[in-house]
């Protein structure tokens, strides 16, 4: 079986090795010419993916990865195709088709009839947009038509960077087809390539789930995703609440959910990554009138202005000259990625409140934190104001030694321990 995966990115590319590791001849097509060089190598493109870089390493010395700037040749070659390129998304709610549209374009160029190749959407994508997009640009660049010459489906990636291999053995792998037929193609295809965990908690096995169309698959990605954002944001308004009022919202939240119909998510300074504050403007393109589901997103976005206006008033109701560092420059722990990361907006109210902005990030080096924009901070460096915002393991065990001039420190992540700051003014994001 020879596959083609378009797009060599976090995603992307775990799932080429993936399914090489499991017997199939797989070509990664990408439009950066540098990303494919490393993969031919065997080099990890990037950092922090459990077993990337032995795995990588193992297909391309067996012969079964390599890669491609040729998406059109590589597919012409290959029986299935699994696109995951990115769909990038405004603050409108507006998705930007662009890189997929190429991508697209460039799939069905290399569309043979005679392969009968099946193609699988993996990137997260509004309601309908499987059959009424790629469907028609499939047909009208390639000539030869879905569910004929071609079968077209969806299937939404689930893992987590940084734990894919382990994800993808754990989640059911959820799909739905335009057809019986490319739904049945996918369901094979799918289990040849992906072995599951036992998940006796699930009212049916662990496996391939199809689920009658590429609607229903689209919108099952954007309901698990969209309910943790609705759930966050019910938490933080938890938090706000409880904090103006002397209530430990931890302690409430882990009371409530003793009981097992509560599920309350924790809150914090920011919401980011690629998925939960991004799907939810996808749900919200297809279904503008969600009240929930924006009050929810208005609620997370706000939060990095509520966590540095609790710093502002533990300094006495201005930061205007005050030298504040910002620990974590990524949009959750353990992980090399700012998308949607708190830190832009934490650090854009700081300045707009006139504050000396520093930011650290134990991921980052001293010239990438440049090549943002900011102004890097050493851990023992003189400031007045400390605000996590991302959860690196690395902080945990930070104490006042650690900042010796400064008077307030405010937690938006809960990582560190309150105690390790006798003579400061603490507070946690959700605690009074």
């Amino acid at each position: 079986m020879k596959v083609t995966v378009v797009g060599l990115g976090k995603i992307g590319l775990p799932l080429a090795v993936q399914f090489a590791m499991s017997g199939a001849e797989v070509i990664g097509a990408d439009v950066n010419p540098h990303v494919v060089e490393q993969v031919n190598a065997g080099e990890e493109p990037f950092p922090g993916e459990a077993h990337l870089e032995q795995y990588l390493r193992d297909v391309v010395e067996a012969g079964r990865l390599s890669a491609t700037t040729d998406t059109a040749g590589a597919v012409s070659t290959s029986d299935v195709v699994v696109v995951v390129v990115p769909l990038f998304v405004d603050d409108e709610a507006r998705p930007d088709f662009g890189w997929m549209d190429s991508a697209t374009e460039d799939i069905a160029r290399g569309l043979r009839a005679a392969k009968s190749t099946l193609v699988v959407y993996e990137t997260t994508l509004p309601v309908g947009t499987t059959r009424t997009r790629w469907k028609p640009r499939l047909e009208e660049i390639s000539g030869l038509k879905e569910g004929s010459d071609f079968h077209l489906v969806f299937s939404p990636e689930r893992v987590l960077t940084g734990r894919v291999f382990e994800d993808l053995r754990k989640y059911p792998k959820l799909l739905g087809g335009l057809s019986a037929e490319g739904a049945a193609a996918a369901t094979k295809f799918y289990e040849a390539v992906l072995q599951f965990d036992e998940r006796p908690d699930l009212a049916r096995a662990n496996g391939v789930w199809d689920l009658g169309s590429a609607e229903a698959a689209e919108m099952a990605k954007l309901a698990e995703t969209t309910y943790r954002d609705v759930n966050i944001g019910l938490a933080n308004q938890f938090g706000v609440f409880a904090a103006k009022h002397g209530i430990d919202v931890y302690q409430v939240i882990e009371a409530s959910n003793s009981q097992p119909y509560s599920h309350i998510h924790s809150p914090g300074i920011a919401v980011g990554g690629h998925c939960i504050p991004v799907y939810p403007r996808l749900y919200l393109w297809n279904d503008p009138a969600a009240t929930v589901v924006r009050a929810a997103r208005q609620a997370n976005a706000a939060m990095p202005e509520y966590t540095v206006g609790l710093a502002e008033v533990a300094a006495g109701g201005s930061l205007k000259g005050m030298r504040v560092a910002v620990l974590g420059a990524a949009y959750r722990g353990k992980v090399k990625e700012t998308a949607f990361s708190g830190v832009f907006a934490t650090v854009e109210s700081l300045s707009a409140r006139g504050a000396d902005v520093f930011v650290h990030d134990p991921m980052y080096s001293h010239d990438e934190l440049v090549g943002f924009g900011w102004r890097p901070y050493a851990i023992g460096d003189s400031v007045d104001v400390v605000i996590v915002q991302a959860d690196h393991p690395e902080y945990a065990a930070l104490s006042q030694e650690d900042f010796p001039e400064a008077k307030v420190v405010v937690d938006g992540r809960r990582v560190l321990r309150a105690e390790n700051f006798g003579n400061v003014a603490f507070s946690v994001v959700g605690k009074a």
